[in-house]
């Protein structure tokens, strides 16, 4: 039976679990004993399972279930000329790194401009994803922080909203094009969510779609996500070898999301005048 003080430390994972000696290798670090990530691993996916909003504890499972598949796709990014200026250049994901109001300016058809588009359309922002705490190299949790932060991109390429069946497509796609654990406990457990009608269309259309795809295509770990706003976005699947995945329906239509876009760049190109008549 579990502790009180297990309980509570599965509650809220940034407490330290362990009273191991080990120094944390960088901010934020969390060093665990096998135990104690197989605690871990084991509670994080129960919590997850009982509450998918957990947005936590499934980055605490994901974490800890990694494994051999985060050497693996540090690999491949060492053997990718893009992915060794990743790992060298160590960019992240956020509102503060992406200058939104720029990539709100760029033609339509581009990768950035669909990525401004599908922010709107979904209603999120890449400001959710938690850091990285359980994994000992800093260069693996590194990698483990790129593939969680990259994730919308992954929806956006193959044209994916972030409802429950789409999420659960996504899934599917990243383990057979990344191979890590999470997304394949994810899908195994995550359709059990849906209703029949819907769980059907997942495994009659998206599945097959989502291994096809996401096993055909270059590791998307080793994208530079950000060197590519400018280019097509058509010519960025032909690239990454992806293509779009069924049709699905959306919370908000396209035209709304592209009037979003559009407002946030004039703004933009408000306040650079704005800025270019003062300092004149």
């Amino acid at each position: 039976m579990a502790t009180r003080s297990s309980i509570a430390h599965l509650q809220n994972p940034r407490r330290t679990l362990s009273s191991s000696s080990q120094t944390p290798a960088y901010p934020g670090h969390i060093p665990l004993n096998w135990f104690e990530n197989a605690f871990l691993a084991f509670g994080s996916a129960a919590m997850s399972l009982a509450d998918p909003r957990r947005g936590d504890m499934i980055a605490a499972l994901g974490e800890t279930t990694a494994g051999p598949a985060l050497p693996r796709l540090r690999d491949h990014m060492l053997n990718s000329a893009e992915g060794r200026q990743i790992l060298k250049d160590r960019p992240r994901i956020n509102s503060d790194t992406v200058d939104m109001n720029a990539l709100a300016q760029l033609p339509e058809g581009t990768f950035g401009r669909a990525y401004v588009t599908w922010l709107e359309r979904c209603g999120v922002t890449p400001d959710t994803r938690a850091p990285v705490h359980y994994i000992d190299d800093p260069e693996l949790a590194y990698v483990m922080q790129r593939y969680r932060e990259c994730h919308d991109f992954y929806h956006c390429i193959v044209n994916l909203p972030v409802d429950v069946s789409s999420e659960l497509a996504v899934k599917f796609f990243e383990f057979a094009n990344l191979g890590l654990p999470v997304a394949a406990i994810s899908a195994a457990f995550g359709h059990l969510r849906l209703d029949w009608p819907k769980r059907q269309r997942l495994f009659g259309e998206y599945v097959p779609w989502a291994m096809k795809c996401g096993a055909s295509a270059n590791s998307l770990i080793t994208v530079y996500w950000e060197k590519r706003w400018e280019q097509d976005f058509g010519e960025l699947q032909r690239d990454i070898g992806v293509w779009s995945a069924p049709e699905t329906k959306w919370r908000k239509p396209l035209s709304e999301a592209k009037i979003a876009a559009e407002k946030r760049r004039k703004m933009a190109e408000m306040a650079l005048a704005e800025g270019a008549e003062a300092s004149s």
